[in-house]
Protein backbone atom coordinates (compact mmCIF):
# COMPACT_ATOMS: atom_id res chain seq x y z
CA UNK A 1 0.00 0.00 0.00
CA UNK A 2 0.92 3.44 -0.81
CA UNK A 3 1.28 6.30 1.30
CA UNK A 4 -2.18 7.07 0.39
CA UNK A 5 -5.07 4.48 1.98
CA UNK A 6 -8.22 4.48 -0.49
CA UNK A 7 -9.79 1.89 1.85
CA UNK A 8 -9.28 3.94 4.85
CA UNK A 9 -10.77 7.18 3.09
CA UNK A 10 -13.20 4.62 2.30
CA UNK A 11 -13.77 3.45 5.61
CA UNK A 12 -13.65 7.07 7.01
CA UNK A 13 -17.20 7.40 4.65
CA UNK A 14 -19.09 5.20 5.77
CA UNK A 15 -18.56 6.08 9.14
CA UNK A 16 -19.07 9.31 8.73
CA UNK A 17 -22.32 8.80 6.25
CA UNK A 18 -24.97 8.13 8.95
CA UNK A 19 -23.28 11.21 11.37
CA UNK A 20 -23.59 14.01 8.83
CA UNK A 21 -27.70 12.37 7.83
CA UNK A 22 -28.29 12.54 11.45
CA UNK A 23 -26.68 15.86 12.15
CA UNK A 24 -28.35 17.29 9.59
CA UNK A 25 -32.12 15.90 9.87
CA UNK A 26 -31.54 16.24 14.34
CA UNK A 27 -32.14 19.27 15.20
CA UNK A 28 -32.35 18.31 18.84
CA UNK A 29 -32.10 20.81 22.10
CA UNK A 30 -32.86 18.36 24.23
CA UNK A 31 -30.02 16.32 24.48
CA UNK A 32 -27.80 16.29 27.57
CA UNK A 33 -24.21 16.45 26.90
CA UNK A 34 -21.77 15.09 29.09
CA UNK A 35 -19.30 17.75 29.95
CA UNK A 36 -15.60 16.96 30.47
CA UNK A 37 -12.99 19.52 29.08
CA UNK A 38 -10.14 17.11 28.80
CA UNK A 39 -11.73 13.77 27.50
CA UNK A 40 -13.43 16.79 24.80
CA UNK A 41 -10.41 17.81 24.44
CA UNK A 42 -8.56 14.08 24.16
CA UNK A 43 -11.77 12.41 21.67
CA UNK A 44 -11.25 15.33 19.05
CA UNK A 45 -6.94 15.04 19.00
CA UNK A 46 -7.71 10.91 18.94
CA UNK A 47 -10.44 11.41 16.47
CA UNK A 48 -8.70 13.67 13.94
CA UNK A 49 -5.33 11.61 14.07
CA UNK A 50 -7.27 8.52 13.38
CA UNK A 51 -9.03 9.83 10.45
CA UNK A 52 -5.69 11.32 9.21
CA UNK A 53 -3.74 8.34 9.51
CA UNK A 54 -6.35 5.79 8.32
CA UNK A 55 -5.91 7.66 4.83
CA UNK A 56 -1.95 8.76 5.10
CA UNK A 57 0.69 6.13 5.51
CA UNK A 58 3.70 8.28 6.59
CA UNK A 59 6.99 6.56 6.02
CA UNK A 60 8.87 5.43 9.11
CA UNK A 61 5.72 4.94 10.97
CA UNK A 62 3.55 2.69 9.06
CA UNK A 63 4.86 -0.80 8.52
CA UNK A 64 2.13 -2.62 5.99
CA UNK A 65 0.79 -5.40 6.65
CA UNK A 66 2.89 -7.71 8.63
CA UNK A 67 0.79 -11.50 7.77
CA UNK A 68 -0.10 -13.51 5.02
CA UNK A 69 -3.90 -13.15 4.27
CA UNK A 70 -3.72 -9.62 6.11
CA UNK A 71 -4.82 -7.43 3.26
CA UNK A 72 -8.09 -9.65 2.95
CA UNK A 73 -8.54 -9.78 6.62
CA UNK A 74 -8.09 -6.35 6.59
CA UNK A 75 -11.11 -5.68 3.79
CA UNK A 76 -13.50 -8.40 5.26
CA UNK A 77 -13.30 -7.12 8.88
CA UNK A 78 -14.22 -3.54 7.78
CA UNK A 79 -16.65 -5.02 6.01
CA UNK A 80 -17.99 -6.45 8.99
CA UNK A 81 -17.81 -3.52 11.30
CA UNK A 82 -18.78 -0.64 8.52
CA UNK A 83 -21.99 -3.52 7.93
CA UNK A 84 -22.63 -4.10 11.90
CA UNK A 85 -22.02 -0.17 12.28
CA UNK A 86 -24.49 0.78 9.75
CA UNK A 87 -27.05 -1.38 10.62
CA UNK A 88 -26.51 0.02 14.21
CA UNK A 89 -27.57 3.18 13.36
CA UNK A 90 -30.59 2.23 10.96
CA UNK A 91 -32.24 -0.04 13.93
CA UNK A 92 -31.62 2.78 16.59
CA UNK A 93 -32.44 5.96 14.39
CA UNK A 94 -35.17 7.29 16.81
CA UNK A 95 -33.82 5.29 20.01
CA UNK A 96 -31.88 6.93 22.45
CA UNK A 97 -30.74 4.26 25.02
CA UNK A 98 -27.47 3.05 26.71
CA UNK A 99 -27.11 0.08 24.10
CA UNK A 100 -27.28 2.42 21.37
CA UNK A 101 -24.35 4.64 23.00
CA UNK A 102 -21.97 1.90 23.42
CA UNK A 103 -22.30 0.23 19.67
CA UNK A 104 -21.83 3.36 18.25
CA UNK A 105 -19.17 4.32 19.90
CA UNK A 106 -17.33 1.07 19.99
CA UNK A 107 -17.81 -0.40 16.88
CA UNK A 108 -15.69 2.73 15.07
CA UNK A 109 -13.24 2.96 18.03
CA UNK A 110 -12.34 -1.05 17.34
CA UNK A 111 -12.16 -0.50 14.18
CA UNK A 112 -9.45 2.47 14.39
CA UNK A 113 -7.48 0.03 16.84
CA UNK A 114 -7.90 -3.05 14.06
CA UNK A 115 -7.26 -0.83 11.18
CA UNK A 116 -3.99 0.09 13.34
CA UNK A 117 -2.61 -3.42 14.17
CA UNK A 118 -3.34 -4.82 10.85
CA UNK A 119 -1.61 -2.10 9.12
CA UNK A 120 1.49 -2.03 11.63
CA UNK A 121 1.09 1.74 11.40
CA UNK A 122 2.02 3.38 14.71
CA UNK A 123 0.66 6.85 14.33
CA UNK A 124 -2.62 5.42 14.13
CA UNK A 125 -3.15 2.81 17.02
CA UNK A 126 -1.95 5.65 19.19
CA UNK A 127 -4.52 7.90 18.22
CA UNK A 128 -6.92 4.78 18.28
CA UNK A 129 -5.88 4.42 21.95
CA UNK A 130 -6.27 7.78 22.60
CA UNK A 131 -10.26 8.22 21.17
CA UNK A 132 -11.59 5.03 21.90
CA UNK A 133 -11.66 5.48 25.80
CA UNK A 134 -12.84 8.79 25.40
CA UNK A 135 -15.19 8.32 22.58
CA UNK A 136 -16.84 5.89 24.68
CA UNK A 137 -16.94 7.69 28.11
CA UNK A 138 -18.56 10.77 26.33
CA UNK A 139 -21.12 8.64 24.61
CA UNK A 140 -22.31 6.47 27.35
CA UNK A 141 -21.73 9.48 30.06
CA UNK A 142 -24.46 11.70 27.47
CA UNK A 143 -26.92 8.93 27.24
CA UNK A 144 -27.16 8.26 31.11
CA UNK A 145 -27.43 12.27 31.58
CA UNK A 146 -30.20 12.13 29.04
CA UNK A 147 -31.97 9.61 30.48
CA UNK A 148 -31.85 11.29 33.95
CA UNK A 149 -32.58 14.58 32.77
CA UNK A 150 -36.40 12.68 30.85
CA UNK A 151 -36.70 10.78 33.62
CA UNK A 152 -36.69 14.54 35.84
CA UNK A 153 -39.29 16.14 33.36
CA UNK A 154 -41.93 13.07 33.72
CA UNK A 155 -41.72 13.60 36.99
CA UNK A 156 -42.35 17.22 37.34
CA UNK A 157 -44.99 16.53 35.00
CA UNK A 158 -46.45 13.35 36.33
Amino acid sequence: MSWFNYVGLIIIAIIMIPNIVYAAKSKEKNTEIYKNKAAEIFEQIGRYGCFVFMIFNIPYTYFDFWFDGAPLVYIAVNAVLCGAYLIFWAVFWNKKTLARAILLSVLPSLEFVLCGILLANLPLIFFALIFAPCHILISCKSEVKTQKSGLAEKEKEG
